[in-house]
């Protein structure tokens, strides 16, 4: 069983009579509504008065003419289209119609072709109507869309932080119960690598911005986060920030974060001895080749022998790190203390 279309309602505004009774006659046939209007004036008190799916309208008409009559269609809420009539040496006004705002133009005719010209041009203002209008649901849908999976994805960060910051706040807890000093140097060093994944997820779900991390914001809070968790005596090293703006992706905010942690982590526990001021220096620059420089510095002894102090578990961490970076911390030999340098693609 099929579906019989409804009319189509055309607005034909035209002061020739006989010609607006010809296209209501002839376009009747095809299955427009034509409602006739004189003048400009009439033509907008119909508009007002009911709704029409396209609009077609003459230049010369009395009082106003067409290109004057235009706007006061084009400026309504949700106009419909307007094809615009004028004469076959009047190019120049169909152009300005156009510009205007006018869909399409048709050169006015007394012959039975103005009304199949009028027609075509008419069904064509009509689907380009009808696939912008497509269009736009279209974008709208992918909007909504993406709205809804920036939601999840920000709840999802929400959740992951929440979990985190759980385990870090056992270990913590366990910390409190272990006597061995030893166990707990590793722990509070596991737990300071959980916060520094934990921060890049508390940072997304803060932030407008679920594909990538300010990384002055972040490190910012990371080293706020070390400076409190090691280096709460007055006696521990300072840890100072100088880092420029600059975005990376979330998998890349890990990896560094991470990476800094360990460094610092290492540089709190062996770049000055017990009681010693000192500073340690985290610093990230773009450098003039488009990439970004991460620097870990401070001002002690340096390596001596050349090895890193430690279990070596620290060292292997800050390699996984830097290789899902695509790169390598280097040692700057020159360097009084220790400075660890990584350099990486933003």
């Amino acid at each position: 069983m099929t579906t019989e279309r409804p009319p189509i309602r055309l607005l034909y505004i035209d002061d020739d009579r006989g010609l607006s009774r010809l296209v209501q006659k002839e376009l009747g046939r095809h299955g427009y509504d034509v409602t006739l209007a004189a003048d400009g004036d009439e033509g907008v008190a119909a508009l007002d008065a009911d709704d029409f799916d396209i609009c077609a309208l003459d230049h010369y008409m009395p009082g106003r003419d067409g290109l004057d009559v235009l706007p006061d269609i084009l400026h309504r809420p949700a106009p419909p289209p307007v094809v615009y009539v004028t004469g076959a040496q009047e190019g120049r006004i169909a152009v300005a119609a156009l510009r205007a705002g006018a869909a399409d133009y048709v050169i006015k005719d007394v012959s039975e072709d103005f009304t199949a010209l009028l027609r075509s041009a008419l069904e064509d203002a009509l689907l380009r109507r009808r696939l912008e209008r497509e269009n736009e649901e279209a974008q709208e849908q992918v909007r909504v869309a993406r709205d809804r999976a920036e939601a999840m994805l920000r709840e999802v960060n929400h959740r992951v932080g929440n979990s985190l910051q759980l385990v870090s706040t056992f270990m913590s807890l366990q910390l409190r119960h272990m006597a061995d000093e030893g166990a707990r140097d590793a722990l509070r060093e596991a737990q300071a690598r959980i916060e520094a994944v934990a921060h890049v997820h508390r940072r997304l779900y803060t932030s407008g911005d679920m594909e990538s991390v300010d990384m002055q914001a972040y490190l910012d809070g990371l080293v706020g986060e070390l400076t409190k968790s090691l280096g709460s005596d007055a006696s521990s090293p300072n840890i100072t920030l100088q880092a420029e703006p600059m975005k990376v992706s979330t998998d890349q905010a890990v990896s560094l974060g991470v990476i800094v942690t360990e460094l610092v982590t290492n540089a709190v526990k062996y770049a000055y001895v017990a009681g010693e001021a000192g500073e340690i220096r985290v610093i990230l620059r773009p450098d003039e080749t488009g990439r970004a420089i991460l620097t870990v510095e401070d001002d002690g002894p340096g390596l001596g022998d050349g090895k890193p102090k430690g279990t070596g578990l620290g060292g292997k961490i800050i390699t996984a790190m830097a290789s899902g970076l695509r790169s390598a911390v280097e040692i700057d030999g020159a360097h009084k203390g220790v400075r660890a340098r990584l350099a990486f693609d933003l």
